[in-house]
């Protein structure tokens, strides 16, 4: 795996994609005590939706049932990821659920090698979540942490729905009705829990935000980075989510952590990165001209 010269500023989009993820989940966990994490995922769900109808203006002729079919689970995997994402952040540190939602991604990554070598990462990540509860797991909310562990099997969930969904519709057509279909899943849900909340003009500005900072602006960066970048080097920058997300919990909400913990994040970042390159190493050499 090779990076091309000229990819230090599709790098950094991409950080600053992360950077703004985190930034918005922040602003989330602030906005729970006014509108509760169900009805945080409704306002971001809305948003999101209306943003990207706006952008792609999908057609609503010409597709098949298959594709309407993958476009509605596609959305409720949408709503179910956020709901349990959003669930697990009222409970827990924002470091430890963006780290265990992590696995997620990782143990499709590892499990779609079909190699004995990839499981070194599956022990190593392991490791890493035992570390996280600083040798304590009464540290850890349980309830907290299995919602975060649900909202790591929808993210996987969500890329193979993801993928689907991709190949069905063009450009962001697919995304855009996806979102809509998750905007509609989640509002009940958000205006039984959030109520009149919903009526302030400041509340729903900031669910506004919340929805740019963790969609839009991380989506439209990825986007653009990934033109400049090899696919291998993207997944390992997104690996590096738990760390940037950790450090938004500490500036931004106060959320320390202990020592033990950061070395549990460290760990899974690392088996991330490893399982990424293992995979990119495996997928070259199935592409090499045979002598």
């Amino acid at each position: 795996m090779t990076i091309r010269s000229g990819t230090t500023p599709a790098i950094a989009l991409v950080v600053v994609g992360l950077a703004c993820q985190e930034v918005g989940a922040a602003l989330a966990v602030l906005l729970f005590p006014e509108v509760g994490p169900l009805g945080m995922v409704m306002l971001r769900l809305v948003f999101s939706a209306v943003l990207l109808l706006l952008i792609a203006r999908p057609g609503l002729r010409g597709h098949t049932r298959d594709g309407w079919l993958a476009v509605l689970g596609f959305g409720l995997v949408l709503a179910l990821m956020n709901a349990l994402f959003y669930l697990a952040l009222a409970r827990l540190p924002l470091g430890v659920t963006v780290t265990i939602e992590v696995l997620g991604p990782l143990v499709l990554s590892i499990v779609a090698s079909k190699r004995r070598s990839a499981w070194l990462w599956a022990v190593l990540a392991f490791a890493g979540v035992v570390a996280l509860a600083g040798g304590r797991w009464d540290r850890l909310d349980p309830l907290g942490v299995l919602f975060a562990l649900g909202a790591a099997a929808s993210w996987a969930f969500y890329i193979l729905a993801s993928a689907r969904v991709g190949r069905e519709f063009r450009g962001l057509d697919g995304l855009a009705l996806a979102m809509s279909a998750g905007a509609l899943i989640a509002l009940p849900f958000g205006i039984l829990t959030a109520g009149s909340a919903l009526l302030r003009p400041d509340l729903l500005a900031l669910g506004a935000a919340v929805a740019v900072l963790s969609s839009t602006i991380p989506y439209a960066l990825e986007l653009i980075a990934l033109r400049r970048l090899p696919a291998a080097v993207f997944a390992i920058l997104m690996s590096l989510s738990p760390a940037t997300a950790a450090l938004a919990g500490w500036l931004l909400l106060g959320q320390d952590l202990t020592l033990l913990e950061v070395c549990g994040i460290a760990l899974v970042i690392t088996a991330s990165i490893g399982a990424v390159r293992a995979s990119s190493r495996a997928a070259a050499r199935q592409q090499e001209p045979l002598a």
